[in-house]
């Protein structure tokens, strides 16, 4: 929503009912709300309260504030779209207001906007199937996948957000501890999507990629690009923009990629080839473009993929590479972590 359609939403304090229905009935997002002078969100109101409100007797040039929700459901400014939408279904709503830390109105999201106006043709597949041995003893009796942050699983926050961006058919591959899996997500009805699952022998696991020969055996209808990825990322990323992004590069498969700095702890001497000193650079920042997991990938590229022996992601890069075809990239620019070990999940969970 633009600045210009947000303001459309919202009324002043001193706002009356009359100014309330016309704000609801010019915006068509079935609220109107009402902010002091700075923006700071004073209250909500619904359509149905504006009736209620007339029903009791109120006329409609009383004040508007009296008769609105003072405290409603709120996200807090750049909250991702799996926890916009979370919030939604959880509390049956159709719009929250976005508010910063002053409690000023920033944005206001509408279910509409959140899931989006068409379901698009793509698959997703989320790789599950890992032991997930760096997590020690946290993943004995349980998937990593299923490790809770922010009160839900990681599997649901990134089936949360697939779903958010159109994405309505998802397939999970399984293999540790694949029931557990399969008992909590269900058919995914209750995330908003069709949740299957690719099945890997449990004495045989087929990798990053290997799995992926299951869908192509389960589904040779497959013409758009799927989108594949890791089932331990805690991240937000616009599938309809990684999509977009593989479709007009005209590549085979599009890696979503992320810059990753780190700092040398020590001073970097450059020299010439005679061994003389050309320069110092006390403690520099690296900066490289690293693989995030995260993959669109034409469906008849995974004709590629050998039967019935483990491979890799990276693998059919470089195998497409070999060949000549076009491998392009896509920057992601949200928060992204890889929840391998101990301290990237308290991480996950804000508490490192």
């Amino acid at each position: 929503m633009t600045a210009r359609d947000l303001h459309r939403t919202c009324i002043a304090e001193t706002g009356t009912i009359r100014e309330a229905l016309q704000v609801i009935d010019a915006a068509a997002t079935t609220v109107a709300l009402v902010t002091s002078p700075d923006r700071v969100l004073q209250g909500l109101l619904t359509d149905g309260d504006i009736r209620r409100a007339l029903l009791a007797g109120a006329a409609l040039d009383d004040p508007a504030l009296p008769f609105a929700t003072k405290t409603p459901s709120t996200v807090s400014a750049g909250s991702p779209r799996a926890l916009v939408l979370d919030l939604l279904r959880a509390r049956h709503l159709t719009v929250v207001p976005e508010v910063d830390e002053g409690g000023r109105l920033v944005g206001l999201h509408t279910l509409f906007d959140v899931v989006g106006s068409e379901p698009l043709p793509n698959v997703a597949v989320i790789m599950a199937g890992g032991k997930g041995t760096r997590l020690g003893e946290l993943t004995r009796d349980r998937p990593k996948p299923l490790m809770t942050v922010a009160g839900r699983t990681i599997l649901e926050w990134i089936i949360l957000n697939l779903v958010g961006d159109g994405i309505r058919e998802i397939y999970v591959s399984v293999n540790y501890l694949a029931e557990q899996i399969e008992e909590h997500l269900g058919d995914g009805s209750r995330l908003g999507c069709q949740v299957h699952y690719l099945r890997e022998e449990p004495d045989n696991p087929l990798g990053t990629a290997g799995s992926l020969t299951l869908l192509r055996d389960r589904r040779p209808d497959l013409h758009d690009p799927v989108l594949v990825m890791n089932g331990d990322l805690m991240v937000q990323f616009g599938a309809q923009e990684l999509i977009d992004r593989h479709e007009r590069s005209g590549a085979r498969l599009t890696m979503a990629t992320r810059s990753y700095q780190h700092e040398i702890p020590f001073g970097v001497v450059d020299c010439d080839d005679a061994g003389f000193v050309t320069g110092i650079s006390e403690k520099p920042t690296i900066s490289v473009d690293i693989n995030t997991a995260v993959y669109a990938v034409d469906a008849d590229a995974l004709e590629l993929l050998p039967d019935g022996r483990p491979s890799t992601m990276p693998e059919l890069v470089q195998q497409l590479l070999d060949r000549g075809d076009r491998v392009a990239t896509w920057t992601m620019s949200s928060d992204w972590i890889d929840v391998g070990t101990p301290k990237d999940l308290a991480r996950a969970k804000g508490q490192a």
